[in-house]
């Protein structure tokens, strides 16, 4: 036989044994599909409809709504400074005494002039009528009666000038006693008792009201001419509040708007009153205010963590029933204080994801462990 006829008989030979072993030992079965991937644990949130204030958020300062230097009126040595530094006084409160020595000496003698010449006034008046009655019998001339007049009306001239010493040199004592023009808050002692004050120069102490109080702030001119429709609309609410402090911010209003924007900032000033009824606000103390310039009635808002930004704009996922998720496109017109305020794409309940979204794609089975609201 030849050596290819062998070769033809030996591979049919194979051919015709695998078929059998094939027959009686076949291969395992193809595999089965993978097993589904198991759901994806998020957050959730719920689209919430809401009305929405449009802030502007500026840094701003505390400022004394009346700040007065407390000086005498009066020449003088300080007798007594009765107040304790740094704590609230009232209107009318005794702040410092001079010594009041010199004036009550003063105005002793200004009553005892004014005494001495009212005497002479009611001698001269007594002169007169008696002049006149001697001229009605021509025991004097018409010349020594007017004499009798000048001489009293000089008199009385006298009078209404130790009058007004005698107002002066009351007025005067009554400047060695300083009173607070306003409730408010007392400063540090700028002066010692003992020390000598010259009228209107010596700074004794500064007193600040601060129940209300005023906060100063700028905001950028492109908000110009929406301030100016809200302020004509009446005070626009802010809210202060320290920064790194605790609690709720104070609320406020502001009513003035600045008359010219800074050229070197291109910011315009406004100031806003602040009631400060617990003076947890300090003049010259750095605030956070927050100023409400509209609001958006009815607005659909989600946290913003909810929105993603895909290749095609913003997106959030919004969970199905089913717990599956849909990547649905949406239109953001606001975000501010942790919210989106959504107009396209949202109802209100719809339920979002707020964390998780990298592990999701288009109809992904979600797993909700915990709800963000």
């Amino acid at each position: 036989m030849k050596p290819v006829s062998k070769l033809l008989l030996g591979g049919l030979a194979l051919a015709l044994g695998g078929a059998a072993l094939y027959r009686f030992y076949p291969w395992p079965a193809p595999l089965s599909d993978k097993p589904a991937r198991p759901p994806a644990p998020v957050i959730v949130a719920r689209a919430m409809t809401r009305d929405v204030p449009l802030l502007l958020e500026a840094v701003g300062r505390a400022a004394a709504q009346d700040s007065v230097t407390l000086k005498s009126r009066v020449d003088g040595q300080v007798a007594t400074l009765p107040f304790t530094e740094g704590q609230p006084v009232a209107a009318g409160a005794v702040l410092a005494q001079l010594d009041p020595a010199d004036f009550t000496a003063r105005l002793r003698l200004a009553e005892a002039n004014l005494a001495r010449d009212q005497a002479q006034l009611a001698k001269a008046k007594a002169d007169v009528g008696r002049y006149l009655s001697l001229k009605n019998r021509s025991f004097v001339s018409e010349q020594q009666l007017a004499d009798a007049r000048t001489t009293a009306e000089a008199w009385a001239a006298t009078v209404r000038a130790d009058e007004a010493a005698m107002e002066s040199a009351r007025l005067q004592r009554n400047y060695t006693t300083i009173h607070a023009p306003f409730a408010g808050v007392i400063g540090a002692r700028l002066v010692s008792p003992g020390a000598t004050v010259k009228a209107n120069e010596t700074a004794l102490a500064v007193l600040n009201r601060v129940q209300p109080l005023e906060v100063g702030f700028t905001v950028p001119e492109r908000y110009l001419p929406q301030l100016r429709a809200a302020l004509q609309r009446g005070p626009l609410p802010v809210a202060v509040r320290v920064p790194g402090a605790m609690g709720p911010p104070l609320a406020g209003e502001a009513r003035f708007m600045d008359n010219a924007v800074d050229p070197t900032t291109g910011a315009i000033g406004l100031k806003a009153t602040v009631a400060n009824e617990a003076r947890l606000l300090t003049p010259g103390q750095f605030l956070h205010v927050s100023l409400t310039l509209d609001v958006i009635p009815g607005a659909i808002t989600v946290p913003v963590e909810a929105v993603q930004q895909g290749p095609e704009g913003s997106l959030t996922f919004v969970v199905k029933p089913g717990d599956t998720v849909e990547a649905r496109p949406v239109v953001v017109t606001l975000r501010q204080g942790g919210i989106a305020v959504i107009s396209q794409g949202l109802q209100d309940g719809e339920t979002v994801v707020t964390d998780g979204q990298l592990r999701l794609s288009p109809d992904a089975r979600v797993q909700i462990k915990a709800n963000g609201g």
